[in-house]
């Protein structure tokens, strides 16, 4: 019995690939930026700013049924400086939009932003003159989760999104024309 439920258990986990490279009796090589991007992926530290019922959903993320530390982030961060993935949960009124963009402002390059739930993504139901419409308004966003609140699982798909961009971003794209025409979109120098 015990065997069983084993071999069912492992049938479930999933090893991350290797990069690709060349490979030979005792060596392994391959590109430094794949290296480098498959390190910094399953090493992210989210910053959480939650403000509504998407802030709860994401406690049950990090919780023991979910385990959201497997995939790299064991240590969400409270300090934007220390923080590379910002992870905006829940509703944004228009008068909390400057502080959203100072607490993007003070993290260091590289960094990505997951918009939780429809209310970071669009405003949600609250279509009034203080809310903001999303978040995209005042800081560029990598990924949407979309629900209202979305569920753990859609949480943890999203962080997984993010996981294959930092993989497979170029060290180069934050120096990019495009990329510093974005910003400068946003006004962000």
């Amino acid at each position: 019995m015990c065997v069983l439920f084993l071999s069912i258990f492992m049938s479930d986990i999933k090893i991350v690939s290797a990069p690709e490279g060349i490979e030979g009796a005792g060596f392994f090589a391959t590109r430094l930026d794949k290296v480098v991007g498959l390190a910094r992926s399953h090493s992210l530290w989210p910053l959480p700013f939650a403000t509504s019922c998407c802030g709860i959903e994401f406690m049950a993320t990090m919780g023991s049924h979910y385990d959201f530390a497997r995939f790299g982030s064991e240590r969400p961060s409270f300090s934007p400086r220390q923080a590379d993935l910002l992870m905006v949960m829940g509703t944004i009124a228009k008068k909390m939009g400057p502080v959203l963009k100072q607490v993007y402002l003070q993290m260091a390059e590289p960094r990505w932003v997951i918009a939780v739930g429809a209310c970071a993504s669009s405003g949600g139901i609250f279509d009034t003159y203080s809310v903001m419409q999303g978040i995209d308004e005042i800081i560029p966003v990598d990924v949407y989760v979309p629900g209202c609140p979305p569920r753990p699982e859609a949480i943890i798909d999203g962080f997984n999104r993010i996981q294959d961009l930092v993989k497979s971003e170029s060290r180069r794209r934050r120096n990019s024309p495009e990329y510093q025409a974005l910003m400068t979109n946003y006004g962000i120098k």
